[in-house]
């Protein structure tokens, strides 16, 4: 017997509705780009972006809070023991919605999602929805160096940027974002 995979494609909020297409994008993507201001030379005091796993929940049923794994030996994390102030950006393009539909990454119609706000550590009850949040989404990070001393940190949204049509970026409350579904 031969297995089947049946993709089905991915059907994005009408942009109408920015918070929801926000959360849904949040939702559906497993990395984003996440700039700090730089404490390291020759670049110290210049933005700085780095790649970074997240994971706001099971796809499709997210809670919109970005959970991330980090170390204090990344750079972009001891920049942001210095000034804990970033931003993410999170794109449908790392999706195959805009490649099905000819989108290029750059087009407003591959929905991308800035976060701005804070990245803060997360203890006690808060970790554990994250490590489980996390390593459901991905895996591997169960088997990450332990010498490492790993901890679990999210974005504290102040601000929330969508981009998904023409006419330009449009912004939403974190009350608002909260408040959608994705």
């Amino acid at each position: 017997m031969t297995a089947v995979l049946i993709i089905v494609p991915l059907s994005v909020p009408p942009h109408e509705e920015v918070a929801r297409m926000a959360r849904f994008v949040v939702n559906k993507c497993d990395w984003a780009s996440m700039a700090t201001i730089s404490t390291h030379d020759p670049v110290k005091g210049q933005p700085f972006s780095n790649a970074f796993s997240i994971s706001d929940g099971p796809a499709g049923n997210g809670t919109g809070t970005p959970y991330m794994y980090l170390t204090h030996m990344e750079i972009s994390v001891q920049d942001l023991q210095v000034n804990p102030q970033a931003s993410l950006s999170v794109s449908l393009a790392q999706t195959s919605y805009c490649k099905n539909h000819g989108f290029d990454p750059q087009s407003p119609l591959c929905a991308h999602i800035i976060l701005s706000g804070s990245v803060i550590e997360v203890n006690g009850s808060e970790a554990s929805v994250a490590k489980a949040t996390l390593f459901s989404r991905h895996p591997e990070m169960i088997d990450w160096p332990t010498d490492h001393n790993w901890f679990f940190a999210k974005m504290n949204i102040t601000q929330v940027w969508v981009l998904d049509y023409f006419g330009g970026v449009k912004t939403v409350t974190p009350e608002e974002y909260y408040r959608a579904t994705p």
